[in-house]
């Protein structure tokens, strides 16, 4: 008996673990910016990014097909890494690695032409997916109506990347982390989806153990998100909540309430334009929370084969939540992707 239950076990690793020819790929992108700071003198204005990613896939025999995703930082080492197992009964994906919070995906969903009201360097905001490279696994599957829910476990949220037969050290600093991301295409649903196509909602959920001594508390993250579009006009709405948790006991913990506003207009196929706004509310029992840090920017996109030039006019009020601090930027970026 134990010889047949062997042999069916072989049997069923075999027809699991058979696969077809797979490939490889290499795709990337380059980014050269001009940056000048108009309230203050800079040193050199010119940046650079260079992002490599590699993937390779292929399909086993029962259907359920592998992918292996590598990417690399602007040094060009090892960054996060994703391993997939799509379709796995047909109805889940399952993946593991450091590169699967789906929280730090939607941290700003609302529509730009160039880049996020803060993100080519005006201002400072805190925002959602502190369990953004950590090493956890995923899963990810459709709900009727409902739309598709992305969810991710991360055992230790300690930032260690292990190599394959390792496990961390038990440091005891810090504990485990739970995130869930539902994405709800409002044109699927029943009655007014004719009304509603082309809106979508997001919101996404996360809790991190900061601290596993007694009386600490964890770090909570909420994030919600309405965005559409109507021709050629884009927009969207988007509002976070960080709750940072407490890392000593019985102190008092920092909390942030982030809104985000952006609108785009393509105006051809190759030019687009887009206003977009961030503001941030703090609330730090140490530190004065009667102001808010507002960013406003436009941006201008021009879009040619791969490449892109992009502008970007921001001026932040409370930057970095200083009272009265100014940071206004001008931005000239040209990016490659291939």
């Amino acid at each position: 008996m134990k010889i047949t239950k062997i042999l069916v076990a072989l049997a069923f690793l075999f027809s699991v673990s058979t696969a077809n020819a797979g490939e490889l790929s290499v795709t990337g992108s380059m980014e050269v910016t001009y940056q000048s700071e108009v309230d203050s003198t800079t040193g050199n204005p010119l940046g650079m990014d260079r992002e490599l990613k590699f993937s390779g896939s292929t399909e086993l025999d029962n259907g359920v097909t592998v992918s292996v995703m590598q990417d690399a930082d602007d040094n060009l080492t090892y960054g996060n890494s994703k391993i997939t197992f799509g379709g796995v009964a047909g109805l889940v994906d399952i993946y593991v690695g450091s590169d699967g919070s789906e929280l730090d995906a939607i941290d700003d969903i609302t529509p730009t032409a160039y880049e996020e009201a803060n993100g080519s360097g005006s201002g400072t905001y805190k925002d959602v997916g502190g369990l953004a490279n950590e090493m956890g696994i995923g899963v990810k599957f459709e709900v009727p109506f409902l739309g598709t829910v992305k969810g991710q476990y991360v055992p230790k949220a300690d930032g260690t990347k292990n190599a394959d037969n390792e496990a961390s050290e038990n440091t005891g600093m810090k504990g485990s982390g739970t995130e869930i991301v539902v994405v709800t295409p409002l044109g699927g649903l029943p009655i007014v989806g004719d009304v509603l196509d082309g809106f979508k909602i997001t919101a996404g959920y996360a809790e991190e153990e900061m601290a596993t001594v007694a009386n600490t508390s964890d770090r909570h993250e909420y994030t919600a998100a309405l965005t559409g579009s109507i021709g050629n006009f884009k927009f969207g709405y988007q509002r976070e909540v960080i709750d940072e948790g407490q890392t000593v006991a019985l102190t008092d913990a920092d909390f942030y309430k982030v809104e985000t506003i952006g609108f785009a207009y393509a105006v051809n196929d190759a030019l687009s334009i887009s206003y977009n706004t961030t503001e941030q509310e703090q609330h730090n029992i140490d530190a004065d929370s009667s102001f808010t840090q507002d960013t406003d920017a436009i941006s201008i996109g021009y879009t040619v084969g791969g490449m892109t030039i992009g502008f970007q006019d921001a001026s932040t009020d409370n930057a970095n939540m200083v009272k009265n601090a100014k940071d206004d930027t001008r931005t000239i970026g040209i990016s490659v992707a291939f």
